[in-house]
């Protein structure tokens, strides 16, 4: 551990999961609401969480036991991987309602591996820290998906799968508009309309989308990634759950996105757009998507290749 330091805040981004077309292999961050995690180094071995707070949604239920809390298993793993004899508190300032579908149990993980790292002699790469976040992950959804959590550590867009996370190059003028309905949807029971097989040939489409997409983000060519954005797998069974999604989604095309679609597990949506002007443009039309549906909605507007989780403070 690094003597000189004792503390050390991180704040970790908001996210937009899946992106549509990658369901849990992609990613990105936005510009918006975040979690701050502070993490103090304590003489006694293993780790404990301290405090809870943030006016959001859902924090009453968020666990105070280590293992059952995504900040604290990550922290657990990091220590029994390297061998620490040290051990953590933490505290949690959250800024993401949990079940909005923008990272919210991801973002209190990420931030408080962000803050441990940057306490330790040799702190990691954020690609070695991914594995850990891959296991607080699990505290919350009993899953070990990377869509979240990735792009959260390296920033942008990233490529999430269970062995790799690489950051994908973003055009600067790729904007993005996430919409938080005041809805809940876990993410447990979003997973659970999946379970039914899909028929080959639409999977065979689905991937094509993909190809599209993922070429398109490389050349930078918006008609390209506009023709990927499409996801004919997840959303279809998905929108259903969310009361408004359809006008949401198609307001957003009415405002020229290049494609619009659930983020995470939902209920918020997001839309991509070739220029900031037409992304603040739409999100009015996409909150009042939701507003007649009988629910108040927040939006943000932010760049594609926004921020990574970053220290802000040390002591």
């Amino acid at each position: 551990m690094d003597p000189q330091h004792r503390q050390a805040r991180a704040f970790a981004p908001a996210s937009v999961g899946n992106i549509g077309v990658g369901f849990d292999l992609l990613g990105h961050v936005i510009d918006g609401p975040r979690d701050l995690a502070t993490v103090r180094l304590v003489d006694e071995p293993g780790v404990r969480v301290d405090a809870v707070r943030g006016e959001v949604r859902g924090i009453e239920s968020i666990p105070l036991e280590a293992e059952a809390n995504t900040a604290g298993r990550a922290l657990m793993a990091l220590r029994e991987a390297l061998g620490l004899t040290q051990g953590f508190a933490v505290e949690l300032d959250k800024g993401i309602p949990l079940g909005s579908g923008l990272g919210g149990s991801a973002a209190s993980c990420v931030a408080a591996l962000v803050a441990a790292n940057a306490l330790l002699e040799q702190p990691l790469s954020r690609e070695a820290l991914y594995p850990f976040a891959l296991e607080g992950e699990w505290a919350s959804t009993h899953s070990r998906q990377g869509d979240n959590v990735g792009p959260m550590l390296v920033g942008g867009i990233a490529l999430a799968t269970p062995t790799r996370l690489l950051r994908l190059d973003a055009p600067d003028w790729l904007h993005c508009v996430a919409i938080r309905p005041d809805l809940v949807l876990e993410t447990r029971h979003a997973r659970a309309v999946l379970a039914e097989p899909y028929p080959l040939a639409q999977v065979v489409a689905h991937s094509t989308h993909l190809a599209l997409f993922l070429t398109g983000l490389a050349r930078a060519d918006a008609a390209m990634i506009g023709e990927g954005l499409r996801d004919i797998l997840v959303e279809p069974r998905r929108a259903p759950l969310i009361p408004g999604f359809a006008a949401v989604k198609q307001a957003a095309l009415d405002h020229g996105a290049l494609g619009a679609s659930i983020s995470g597990g939902g209920p918020s949506c997001f839309a991509w757009f070739a220029t900031r002007d037409a992304a603040e443009a739409a999100l009015p039309a996409m909150v009042e998507g939701f507003a007649a549906a009988g629910h108040a909605a927040r939006g943000y507007v932010s760049r594609v290749a926004g921020p990574r989780a970053e220290v802000t403070e040390m002591q």
